[in-house]
Formats: C-alpha cells, structure tokens, sequence
C-alpha cells in the first residue's frame, strides 16, 4: 500500500491533468475547428511535432484554449462514428502523442509489483515506505502504480487504455514487471502477478496462468514480450525454468559493476562469478538479457568506470543483448548520502559523466541496444550530481561535436522512416561467448540503419533445461526477433513499413539454413505467448517451454 503522502500526490497530479486533457470535445459546437485542424495536419508534407504544435496553436477554443493532441484524436474517432466510416490510421499517426513510444514496433506496458523485502542491502537503494525496494513515490511509474494499489490487472488494463486514447496501437505488448528482485518474491505471488496481467489484456478472467496463457495467444492485445527483472545471484537452473513457466522472455539483471572490490564496497552482495554464472544460464536458455551498469559507484573514478566498461564486451562471458546505464543517484536516507556527508565519496559533476558516456558509447558492439542513459528519478531527490533527465541527449551532442558514433540497435534504428525492402542488405555479426556462437543477423539500409534483426544462438554446453538437448543433439536457439516502425495493428499493412515488408519471415529462413549448416538438427525459438501463432505458420510447433522446428532444410 503507498504511503498516504504518495497518494495525495497522485490524486492531485491526475486531477490537474484531467482537467485539462480529459474534457470531451463537443463536435456539434466546435467541429469545424477540429475539421480544420485534421484537414492541414493531413496535408503537410512530412509533417514534425513542431510543426503540429504550430497548427494546433493556430487553431484554439474560443476561450483560447488549445486542443489537446488526445481530444483530437477522439474527437475524429467520434466524428467517424457520427459518418459510419473508419478512420484514417495515418492521420491518427500523425497525431499520436509521445510517438516514440511504440516506434520500436511493439507498445511497452510497464507495471510494479509491491513492496517486498530485497535480499540485497546496496549502499545506493533508498527504501522509502510503502514502495519496492529502490524506487521513489514520485517516479512516474512508481505513482501509476500507488493508484491502482499496485493491483496487476488495474496497471495493465489502465496503461493500455492510456496508450489508445492517445493513437497507439496496442495489440502487440510488451509487458515489463518491475519493482525489484522479481525472483525474490513468492512463487504464488509472481504466477497471480503475471495471469492477471494477462487477464488485462485477455479481457476476460482465466482459471489458472496456463488458461490465461492460452487465451492470449489469439486476444486483441498479445503478450510479445515479458521482461522481469533480478539480482545474479538469484538465477539458478531452477529459477530459469520458473521464468519460462511464467512465460518471461528477457531478464533485466543487475550486475551493477563487473569489479568485486566496488561491489563488495557498495554491499551489493554478490559477486562477478555469479554474473558470469546467471548470464550462462539465461542465455542457454534463450533469456534475452538486459545488464544494468552504474558508474560512479563508491570507490569507482572515472578511469576505472571506462575500464570496467570496457569488460562487459571484451569478457566473453558478459556480452549482454541491452544495456541499461544507471549513474549513481546520490539520494537521501541511504548509507551512500551519509558517506557523502563524511566525505567518503564525491558523485561526478556533470562535464565528467558526459564525457565519461559519450567515451563508453563508442566502444559498444551493434548487437547490443541501449535503453537508457539515466534512471527516471524526479531531479528534486538527487542530492547532487547530475540531475538532469536529457542526459542521452546531451551525450549525443557532445559526440556530433567531437565527430565520435554509437553503433548500438537504439541509435541505428529506422524508426519511423519508410525503407525500400529491396534495397536493403543482410549482415551478420558474429561474436563468441561463454557458452556459445552468437550470430546476429541484421537487415540493414544503403545508410546503414537498421530494419530488423534475429539473435541466433548456437550453444556449445548443455542447457540447464532438458527439452533444448536430447537424442538429436542441442537445439540452436532464435532469442529474439525484432523488425523496426512503428507499432502495427495485428493483421494491418503499410506500404514501406519495415514490419510488413516479410523481413521477419526472411530472418528466420537464414537462421534455419546457418544453424543446419553449423550441424544442429533441431532449431528452437522463446516465443512470447502472443506470438506463438506467428511461429507456427513458419513450421515450429510447441513442444513444453519452447516452440522447435524439427526438421531444418
């Protein structure tokens, strides 16, 4: 239950915003300015949001307000029903608020779980009451999640409402479980959590997580992603068979730093043998793996951060799929503030963690995608240090101007921008680890953006879960695959939309003619539970945990 402090919080903050987002807009008294507005924002060659604030300003209420980008768009939705005609999909694209936020092709919906004791102590981790381990009452998230109670279904059901009415599409949901270590909680907890969240998008109440399961397959809003995450030393060959069971498709794992000294400094409480242990397993099992990094740890420099950098490609046993960079927050009510206080410890000022990212961002591989640069954390907590939430971009104009790059999936993207399928060209991009040969396949453009890629796994030990081996030998695994635009309505086409241009399809054809090549007779793919229809119109069919192709070509 969130502190009665956060609450009155959030009741003020969706009030306010109700107040000015939430009010219909009466058609019969002011559709002629709505027509007015729909008909120059689908005129407008290559239309920016500057230039779409520019004609909602130029079009305002006769009280001077000005129309909200959501009041429009259900204004229109309400306009067609009036008319009986279906409405435009690229004109409410070119309306949809916050449109990066399913540009990667699938609508993200995350929910928290609640407060749960954390086998950890990190020096850096406030615990603030009625919150999970390390996250603050006035997070966004955190404040979404206080007002539903942190109910499962409630989240679920409220944040993909909200990303409709703001012209979204919501079919395909990736659903991330925060809230901190998932693997802590009680396997009771964590099977109720994950079925009533499926029950949200279902639309209807399942009897069990398996009943739910199945029903997403063919629901209106399909699970094609599951992301939870934890701590290293909580992954065991017992616990990764729990996630699959649960339908998780990524793990988001704090390693925090790949040196014992900082991490034994900073009570984190495990080690770096443990993380090289929990990236075997996960990835064996076909886990896409999320790596949370912290510079400006106690005890770290700047000096030492790059160099510790540096070890999450060059070991091999590391090498995660994304990447999260958390720099330390220097927050109140924790043991870091009070060595501060001590003089124990300096955060870098901001001129120092920006040249310190923009160096680290040069040396990551283009199979890896960076998520974020900087934890959502409102700047009014951070007691010093950087505050400021742009901190990617400020990085990025740093690096145009000293005429360094990023090479990694986030910053090659093609977003929105329309491809010519037949100009684009295969790569791969082949690196070892551990365990395995990693091979990634990207389609790229003539400029070298990215369309889509394929994660293939070709594993060279045992997998700690018996259906990935037996008889015929070890199963190559797919771990992921992700074609690039905006999100899609299920069933949906749009010319020169990297998601219909068949590059998924293309993708899995030459991971089935690689992994033959390299001797593996059996090809197996994580599929999320929504997506599984997708794999069997290409000739994989679920066996338990894990839908295989049995006979490659």
């Amino acid at each position: 239950m969130a502190s009665e402090e956060a609450e009155q919080t959030v009741t003020r903050r969706d009030e306010a915003w109700r107040k000015t987002h939430r009010r219909s807009l009466d058609l019969d008294e002011h559709g002629d300015i709505l027509i007015a507005i729909l008909d120059e924002v689908r005129e407008a060659p290559d239309l920016s949001q500057k230039e779409l604030s520019q004609i909602l300003r130029s079009h305002t209420l006769p009280n001077g307000d000005m129309l909200s980008k959501q009041r429009i768009i259900e204004g229109y939705r309400e306009l067609c029903r009036r008319e009986e005609r279906s409405p435009d999909p690229a004109l409410i694209r070119r309306l949809r608020v916050k449109p990066t936020r399913t540009i990667s092709g699938v609508a993200p919906v995350a929910v928290l779980t609640e407060p749960h004791p954390c086998p950890g102590a990190c020096i850096f981790c406030p615990e603030p009451s009625g919150m999970p381990t390390s996250y603050l009452p006035d997070e966004p998230g955190a404040m979404r999640a206080a007002t539903h109670h942190f109910d499962p279904y409630d989240q679920t059901a409220s944040r993909i409402e909200t990303l409709q009415k703001i012209g979204h599409s919501v079919d395909k949901v990736e659903l991330l479980i925060l809230g901190g270590s998932w693997s802590a909680y009680p396997e009771a907890y964590q099977t109720w959590f994950v079925r009533r969240c499926l029950d949200a998008m279902n639309g209807t109440e399942a009897d069990s997580l398996e009943e739910a399961q199945r029903l997403n397959e063919t629901a209106d809003h399909r699970n094609v992603g599951l992301v939870v995450e934890t701590r290293p030393d909580l992954i065991t060959p017992g616990e990764v068979d729990r996630l699959r069971r649960l339908g998780v498709t990524k793990i988001q794992l704090g390693i925090q730093s790949l040196d014992d000294e900082i991490l034994a400094l900073n009570k984190r409480g495990h080690s770096v043998a443990e993380t090289r242990r929990a990236m075997r397993l996960l990835r064996l099992s076909g886990l896409k793996i999320v790596a949370h990094w912290m510079p400006n740890l106690l005890g770290a420099t700047p000096e030492s951060d790059l160099e510790d950098f540096r070890r999450l490609w060059e070991d091999p046993a590391i090498r995660p799929d994304e990447l999260k960079i958390y720099p330390t927050a220097l927050l109140a009510d924790t043991e870091l503030y009070e060595r501060w206080q001590s003089d124990e410890y300096e955060p870098y000022d901001e001129e120092t963690m920006v040249d310190l990212l923009s160096r680290c961002k040069t040396l990551i591989p283009p199979y890896c995608r960076v998520n974020r640069l900087m934890r959502d954390i409102p700047a009014p907590n951070i007691v010093a240090g950087v505050k400021k939430s742009n901190l990617r971009q400020i990085v990025q104009q740093q690096m145009a101007r000293e005429g360094t790059s990023c090479r990694c999936i986030r910053c090659r993207e093609v977003r929105g921008d329309p491809i010519d399928p037949d100009a684009l060209r295969l790569e791969i991009v082949a690196y070892e680890t551990d365990a395995t040969r990693e091979q990634f396949l990207q389609y790229v453009t003539p400029e070298g953006d990215l369309a889509g890629f394929l994660r293939l796994s070709l594993p060279e030990a045992d997998p700690p879960i018996d259906e990935l081996h037996g008889p015929e030998g070890r199963c190559a695994m797919i771990r992921e695959v992700h074609v690039y635009g905006p999100a899609l309505g299920l069933g949906s086409a749009l010319e020169e939309a990297p998601q219909h241009a068949g590059l998924g399809t293309a993708l899995i054809e030459a991971a089935k003619r690689i992994a033959r090549r390299a001797g593996y007779q059996r090809l197996a793919v994580i599929a999320a539970i929504g997506t599984r229809p997708y794999y069997r119109e290409r000739g994989f069919e679920l066996e338990e945990l894990y839908m295989i192709h049995g006979d490659l070509p």
